[in-house]
């Protein structure tokens, strides 16, 4: 049922006339005829009583009308909030991420957007399962790689670098791998998604490609257990680059074959449609770009890694 189509019909109620509601609202009187008919077939009953000069309401039309302006005002006011507000930042961030990238990295950024616009709340969603907005009952999601679904719309945030990494008692240990060929000799820490196994690192270094069937004795479905295991000196990971900032930084873990790149990645933040886009999502959106960029650039300065 159209909105307009009602309109007519509360607008021939208020003159009580079909061609007095079409003269208001500058239409033809055949378009109004037909609206009001549309609304009867679907409502399935008649809203007037009509002669060759005079029209007034059923019962029907009694009942139903008063109830239709109330609901039209409904809609109309919340129109008018949706365009007043809409360069506020209020509401509820319902947002979804990786439970390393989220619990250790995102998480404090958003503290501070909390802390800063006081009539914003969060819902944070930390999962590493293949994205679905209708299930986790998400506005935005935060992701490594780009949409798979041509519906969705997303901002890219940043490239990510993965990089290969061990903790310096690890290393203490097991001597440094030089060379892809050497990575037999060491154990693998395994993320695991949708029952696959990354136990299979590969590896670019100038023009040349590798690929490494890992062993290892560690698999976890949680990104931020692999980072734990490997922090703990329990073997290699291959992790972003995001993921192991703090780690890097503090000397927690160390980049292993720095020359020897893991196939990067990209990371987005994914809305279920252009029409989803509000200011708080451009707003997590700048922040987002803007603290990643700090992140690369406290890297870059410690000579730790330069994007």
């Amino acid at each position: 049922m159209q909105i307009p189509d009602l309109e007519i019909v509360i607008k021939t109620a208020e003159f009580g006339s079909i061609t007095a509601a079409a003269t208001h609202l500058d239409i033809q009187v055949a378009r109004a005829s037909a609206a009001i008919k549309r609304v009867e077939t679907q409502l399935g009953f008649e809203l007037f009583i009509r002669s060759t000069r005079q029209l007034r309401l059923s019962r029907q039309g009694e009942i139903y009308i008063p109830q239709c302006i109330q609901a039209l005002e409904t809609l109309n006011k919340a129109q008018h909030d949706l365009l007043t507000n809409k360069n506020n930042i209020s509401g509820e961030l319902r947002l979804t991420t990786s439970s390393d990238l989220g619990r250790n990295i995102v998480a404090p950024w958003l503290d501070d957007l909390t802390e800063t616009h006081k009539s914003l709340s969060l819902k944070l969603i930390l999962n590493d399962h293949d994205l679905d907005f209708y299930r986790d009952s998400v506005d935005i999601a935060l992701r490594y790689g780009s949409p798979t679904d041509s519906s969705m719309y997303g901002f890219k945030i940043c490239d990510v670098p993965r990089v290969l990494c061990a903790s310096p008692e690890y290393l203490k240990s097991h001597s440094a791998p030089k060379h892809p060929k050497e990575l037999n000799n060491h154990t693998g820490l395994f993320y695991q998604l949708g029952g696959i196994t990354f136990n299979t690192w590969k590896f670019a270094h100038k023009t040349h490609n590798y690929t490494i069937k890992m062993q290892g004795n560690r698999t976890a479905n949680d990104g931020d257990m692999v980072r734990r295991w490997c922090v703990s000196g329990k073997g290699l990971a291959i992790k972003s680059l995001l993921d192991v900032s703090s780690d890097l930084l503090d000397k927690k873990l160390t980049l292993v074959m720095p020359n020897y790149k893991p196939t990067p990645t990209e990371l987005w933040l994914i809305c279920p449609s252009r029409q989803s886009i509000n200011p708080i999502v451009r707003l997590l959106r700048d922040e987002l770009t803007q603290n990643c960029k700090n992140i690369y650039k406290q890297l870059a300065e410690h000579n730790i890694y330069s994007i």
